[in-house]
């Protein structure tokens, strides 16, 4: 992916939700946690990655809101995130980024440059335009499935009751050298829980991050984090593509989010989750959104090293 796309893709992003220094171009709301990841007896039978086998490791886990602004309510219908940075034994780190999402909105940075257009609010009245997003989906249907999940997205009651999807597939290299691609879901194992819109009118504007603090205080948030294999002929470069729920899945581990962290992300620390970071035994597919995601990161990250640079950055993460 080339310097300006990258560029053209954190602009078009801070033209929908506005530049804000110091924070990320998208999730720009979030909580940093501490935690720990524990692979589980079969999970060394799909890779030989280091994290999955023997002991447990460190883990930083921080979820978020999808939106660019950071000034949102929690309570506004939104997708989120959870990013996944893991301390491995050799002294290297992995991570894995999801959403609450199934599927993503476009194949390529191009397709993705034109829907972040197409959905862009107008100036003047603030209001997207539905004609330039029918017109979009008329022509990418593959996007249709993302874009129905977004809009009846439920309210979260917390972060940690939903279920996060990594919606790139990664190549499991075992010990003999076979691959199988998959994808990995993180699912809560206090199960899932949303709130009514009235539910939610009484919720605070920050809710969220107070409701994890909260749960934290009394016992770790803990999730199973599965890899759903794909069959013969499931895409593997095609992060709008939904895979039937049939399909074999293997549990990999336990991540137990334990305490809020304080030790990242202040006096200037800029921390980076990248999906493309893998170690051996976790091989990258050929998913254009995914390649480009490292360059897309370079550009944001250089914006927010400016804003610390200037004194501008703020505690993302609370």
């Amino acid at each position: 992916m080339t310097g300006d796309l990258s560029e053209q893709l954190v602009d078009g992003i801070n033209a929908t939700y506005g530049v804000h220094p110091g924070f990320r171009a998208v999730h720009a709301k979030g909580v940093l946690c501490a935690g720990n990841f524990i692979p589980s007896a079969q999970a060394s039978a799909l890779s030989r990655a280091p994290h999955l086998a023997g002991a447990a490791v460190r883990a930083h886990v921080r979820f978020s809101n999808g939106s660019g602004d950071p000034t949102l309510a929690d309570a506004a219908r939104d997708a989120r995130g959870m990013a996944i940075k893991l301390y491995l034994p050799d002294g290297s780190k992995t991570d894995i980024v999801a959403i609450s999402l199934p599927a993503f909105f476009a194949r390529t940075p191009e397709d993705l440059l034109a829907f972040n257009e197409a959905r862009r609010p107008a100036p003047r009245t603030g209001e997207v335009d539905v004609e330039k997003v029918g017109a979009y989906l008329a022509e990418h249907g593959e996007a249709i499935a993302a874009v129905t999940a977004a809009m009846t997205h439920p309210i979260p009651a917390s972060y940690a009751t939903l279920a996060y999807h990594a919606l790139h597939s990664f190549g499991f290299v075992a010990a003999d050298g076979k691959v199988r691609y998959g994808r990995y879901h993180l699912l809560p194992v206090a199960g899932e829980t949303a709130l009514s819109e009235a539910e939610a009118a009484g919720r605070a504007h920050d809710y969220l991050s107070t409701e994890l603090a909260d749960r934290l205080a009394q016992q770790p948030a803990s999730f199973h984090v599965d890899v759903q294999l794909a069959a013969e002929d499931d895409p593997i470069d095609d992060p709008t593509a939904v895979w039937p729920d049939d399909r074999e899945t293997v549990r990999l581990g336990r991540l137990d989010v334990t305490a809020l962290a304080h030790d990242r992300e202040v006096d200037g620390d800029v921390l980076v989750f990248d999906p493309t970071r893998v170690p051996d035994g976790i091989g990258l597919s050929d998913d254009a959104i995914l390649r480009a995601r490292p360059g897309a990161y370079s550009v944001s990250v250089a914006r927010r090293t400016r804003a610390v640079e200037a004194g501008e950055l703020r505690r993302r993460d609370r």
